[in-house]
């Protein structure tokens, strides 16, 4: 779209009318196939500002009173720029979108900034920036009863654009960030049936770089979470949930072992294995924001190992022939070498003949995981004509586990490690350099897949490998590793198994990722607005690559937190044989579908934007 040089008033509308049409555009075709379900029965209607039913000042000052200063009119801070592109605060913003601390204290904001051709960042009118369990309650009541749209956010991490929505009442839960170590934890009802374990206690705002400083730097422990250190802790658990290191510890999720948690009825819930099972499972797994506002979650803290490590190395294949044989080379080495606990993280495979690899390791000395490498390196070696390796002295590191996420002068130097650069901003505050690119951008397109460890055996790796080679001719493939349990020990895989995920991940050996975006942009600010063009480019070329990997594992599932936005058969790829069950499980705590969100559980009974019920 070419930006105008109207009013202020006139770029917000285009901005309106931009979000609009998406909604038209995709709620018609929902609408066609809620039809097709079921005849619809009276449409309910959710209301907005301007309806008749709409709270009044005073009805929003009454909730004001229940949670003081917690209610907070938003405003994106991306509006300034509308009139005013070029003023150097409005540039100032858009290297401030880079970092990914600032999106997460920016009420109005969200840590991507939309999906061309789905869904672009919106506020919402009133935000409850929740302190505390009593303004969660206070924020469920309201909207239940005055019929709002409703919106939970804790990191905003979210590519389907779930954690935010125009014309809503906003459950903010980043300032409920309390963490808290216990060394006997019993879950509440589970006394006598249960062994204490050592556990940590955390607020569903919290991010995952404060608990690994809490847990591993701190105490010496190690907790399952996010390889994204700026990823919220209750938005990871209900998507299930990867980190580096899950070929080892298995699923976040996995490792949940109490939930406290706000349903649709304003009832504070304790959700375990002993207390209220059935929403429990649901938690782990199931999706945020579609059975409740989780407030607080109780985490296993496992025993930490003596290192971790990582290995880095590029190899650029001399021709596309060359190239095919290295992908063959690679997956061979996986399957022989680094199918197992120790090792995760990603190979990528680039259109321009490259071969990235990007991998972690956890238990093995640096001079281990070198023999475990060699061979690999003997064999690029024995063909300096083929294949060019990228030299590094680091190719190959290790550190002391304790010290991995803490934020040292030496990892700052090298580059290791980022920080939040604003004055006074905590020392806590740290990122991966590599998930900077993530902060603020636009989305293009963006798909995943399952690969069954089946593929891995002796007469179907060469498949795989020309799969692999045939989708690498058009867009850049990505194997995460650690997003797939086979080779995980028997404890990680029972534990995934007794949560709402697609059963798949238990035999997947790799999650596969096609994806484009981005820097941040945003339509109606002049020399800022995304590429549509470009856009449209990319998806046309991720999907001719997706359709060489679905010649291979057709009907592939895919992970809730990173697939498809218009996924048309979300329910299969995201939970597969357990959706029926998580169904069950909404319609018990939440009958009259407060908590929606896109590709949701139960999404389907409601229009794209939330606001109107067809079943």
């Amino acid at each position: 779209m070419k930006p105008s040089n109207k009013t202020t008033s006139s770029k917000r509308r285009r901005i309106l009318q931009f979000a609009v049409g998406i909604t038209f555009v995709h709620g018609a075709r929902k609408q066609i196939l809620a039809s097709a379900q079921a005849a619809p029965s009276a449409a309910l209607a959710r209301v907005r500002p301007g309806d008749p039913g709409w709270p009044s000042e005073t009805q929003w000052n009454e909730l004001s009173q229940q949670v003081g200063d917690a209610l907070v009119k938003v405003q994106s801070p991306l509006v300034a720029c509308l009139n005013s592109p070029d003023r150097d605060d409005c540039r100032q913003l858009f290297k401030d979108l880079k970092n990914p601390y600032f999106l997460g204290d920016e009420v109005g904001l969200t840590q991507s900034l939309g999906w061309v051709d789905a869904w672009t960042s919106m506020p919402s009118v009133y935000a409850v920036a929740a302190r505390n369990t009593n303004d969660v309650v206070a924020a469920v009541n309201f909207a239940r009863r005055n019929n709002l749209r409703l919106v939970v956010k804790g990191g905003g991490h979210s590519y389907q654009g779930t954690s935010n929505a125009p014309d809503s009442l906003l459950v903010w839960t980043r300032k409920m960030n309390d963490i808290s170590l216990q060394e006997a934890f019993v879950g509440k009802g589970c006394e006598g049936h249960a062994s204490p374990v050592r556990a940590v206690t955390v607020g569903a705002g919290a991010l995952w770089a404060h608990v690994y400083d809490a847990v591993t730097t701190q105490a010496g422990g190690y907790v399952q979470g996010g390889g994204c250190m700026t990823v919220g802790v209750a938005g990871l658990i209900q998507s299930g949930g990867f980190g580096s290191f899950s070929k080892a510890y298995g699923l976040a999720a996995g490792s949940l072992l109490e939930a406290e948690v706000v349903t649709a009825d304003g009832v504070v819930r304790i959700a375990n294995a002993c207390t209220n099972p059935d929403l429990f499972w649901g938690l782990k797994g199931g999706g945020g924001g579609s059975l409740g506002v989780v407030t607080r979650l109780t985490l296993r803290v496992h025993e930490l190992p003596e290192t971790f490590g990582a290995v880095n190395m590029t190899i650029k294949a001399t021709s596309a022939l060359t190239f095919r044989r290295l992908i063959g080379v690679m997956i061979d080495f996986y399957q022989q070498n680094l199918l197992n606990p120790h090792w995760g993280e990603q190979i990528t495979l680039r259109h321009d003949n490259v071969l990235k690899i990007s991998m972690v390791f956890q238990g093995l000395s640096r001079s281990e995981a070198q023999v475990v490498w060699q061979p690999f390196m003997d064999t690029v070696a024995r063909t300096p004509d083929d294949f060019k390796v990228e030299f590094s002295p680091l190719k190959i590191v290790a550190v002391s586990a304790r010290s991995y996420w803490a934020p040292t002068m030496f990892k700052k130097l090298l580059g290791f490690v980022s920080t939040d650069d604003r004055p006074g901003a905590p020392k806590g505050n740290v990122f991966w350099p590599g998930d900077r690119w993530d902060a603020g951008h636009v989305l293009h397109g963006y798909e995943s897949a399952w690969l069954p460890v089946t593929l891995l055996q002796n007469d179907q790796r060469q498949t795989l490998a020309d799969a692999l080679f045939a989708a690498s001719r058009h867009w850049e493939v990505s194997l995460h590793l650690n997003k797939g349990l086979a080779g995980a020990p028997a404890e990680a895989i029972a534990a995934a198994r007794d949560t709402a995920m697609n059963p798949a991940v238990l035999d997947a050996f790799a999650l596969l990722i096609c994806q484009a975006a981005e820097p941040p942009a945003y339509p109606g600010i002049q020399g800022h607005e995304p590429d549509i063009a470009l856009a449209h480019r990319n998806v046309q070329a991720i999907g001719r690559a997706m359709a060489e990997v679905r010649k291979l594992v057709p009907g592939a599932g895919s992970y809730v937190a990173e697939s498809n936005f218009f996924n048309a058969e979300w329910q299969r790829s995201f939970w597969g044989s357990n959706y029926s069950r998580l169904l069950a499980v909404k319609n018990q705590y939440d009958p009259d579908g407060l908590f929606f969100v896109h590709h949701g559980v139960g999404s389907e009974r409601w229009s794209a934007d939330g606001f109107t019920r067809f079943v």
